[in-house]
């Protein structure tokens, strides 16, 4: 696993061993990043369910002004930190341990793109789904990876689902504003 490019670029990320643990792989986290191109610089990214933080980094490297990076495990964090420290971006990086729950429900932050990836066929997507959109900015947009049987609904809050892609078994699914949809 590696950065794909912005100041970071190149540079091995560490990942987590076992099988609670499923990495976005590189062909994904490149259709994620071309989705949005043009919507990192500047922004704030929340890596829910960060696992090693790749996504978050990756979000920081290419000019992301601030990445908060969450997930419950203990094994996790100590790897996304590990990571933030070899590639030299935690001077804008939040690490918190926290379950989805608890982070959103206390979190004083307005995110500008947030990018859900849990466990598969859980339950947990849906459920985090319905709680982000009050974490984001109108101008925002929610990321969701998930697999092609999973179901997702249309419409979590305000935020509706603009566009989906399909890679293999997995999808991409995007969601905005309904005032912002074009």
């Amino acid at each position: 696993m590696r950065v794909i490019t912005g100041s970071a670029r190149g540079r091995r990320l560490e990942t987590l061993e076992g099988e609670d643990v499923r990495p976005t792989t590189d062909r994904i986290k490149e259709a994620v990043f071309s989705i949005i191109q043009f919507q990192t610089e500047g922004r704030s990214f929340l890596d829910l369910f960060a696992g090693s933080g790749q996504m978050g980094i990756e979000a920081l490297s290419r000019g992301a002004k601030q990445a908060y990076f969450v997930d419950n495990a203990k094994k996790s964090i100590e790897t996304v930190k590990r990571n933030l420290k070899t590639v030299k971006l935690e001077q804008n990086a939040k690490v918190v341990q926290a379950d989805y729950r608890s982070f959103l429900s206390m979190n004083p932050v307005s995110f500008d793109i947030a990018f859900l990836d849990p466990p598969y066929k859980t339950g947990i997507l849906q459920s985090a789904l319905s709680l982000v959109p009050e974490c984001m900015s109108e101008t925002g947009v929610i990321i969701a990876e998930n697999p092609l049987d999973e179901e997702i609904l249309p419409q979590y809050g305000d935020f509706v689902l603009d566009r989906q892609y399909r890679y293999g078994k997995i999808k991409i699914s995007t969601f905005r504003h309904k005032d912002f949809i074009i």
